[in-house]
């Protein structure tokens, strides 16, 4: 699905259209749960409703282009994983299985979910040599289809920190790369 029809499914999910709505959720969805699957994987799909639930709550009330909506998107799921960890924290510890105990045995798994795996999977190999700044602008500029400056936005930083964190990132992916050292 390209921009154009984005673009339009934006506008008519604006208005309540439930399908154009569907539409959205179909076509961002994947980047978003990689993207949280990154950051938080045991719960990136109860994050990923989390974030669809303010999306589609604070839709009406959106103003701005596809981009700005993807940035939107995006800084509601980088919101949602602070929230996650600061949760964590409050949270008492919980005591590890001794492993004595049975494990049910595996359902097989749809060529769909294994493709989503096989993709997060490669995001994690791109981004895992990366320091976190890096890999978080990696993310967001790759899965989130962000502009450097909606990056700095999301981030903090200036648009020229944006930039040079991706320079570097590149740079180290690069020369990773050339060793031919990309597998775990």
């Amino acid at each position: 699905m390209d921009d154009t029809d984005l673009t339009a499914a934006l506008e008519a999910a604006r208005s309540g259209d439930e399908e154009a709505a569907a539409i959205l959720f179909i076509a961002l969805n994947p980047p978003l749960l990689r993207y949280l699957r990154h950051h938080v994987s045991g719960v990136a799909e109860d994050l990923a409703a989390e974030v669809w639930l303010g999306v589609i709550g604070g839709l009406a009330g959106f103003r701005g282009d596809l981009a700005g909506f993807r940035a939107w998107m995006f800084s509601i799921a980088r919101r949602r994983v602070a929230d996650h960890y600061d949760s964590l924290e409050r949270r008492p510890r919980l005591v590890e299985l001794d492993g004595s105990e049975e494990i049910p045995e595996r359902l097989d798994a749809a060529e769909p979910v294994m493709a989503a795996m096989a993709a997060q999977d490669a995001v994690e190999a791109l981004v895992r040599a990366l320091p976190p700044d890096q890999a978080e602008v990696v993310l967001l500029r790759v899965l989130g289809d962000l502009s450097v400056k909606e990056v700095a936005e999301l981030m903090g930083r200036s648009p020229g920190s944006v930039r040079v964190l991706q320079h570097r990132a590149l740079k180290r992916l690069a020369v990773r790369w050339e060793h031919g050292v990309v597998t775990r």
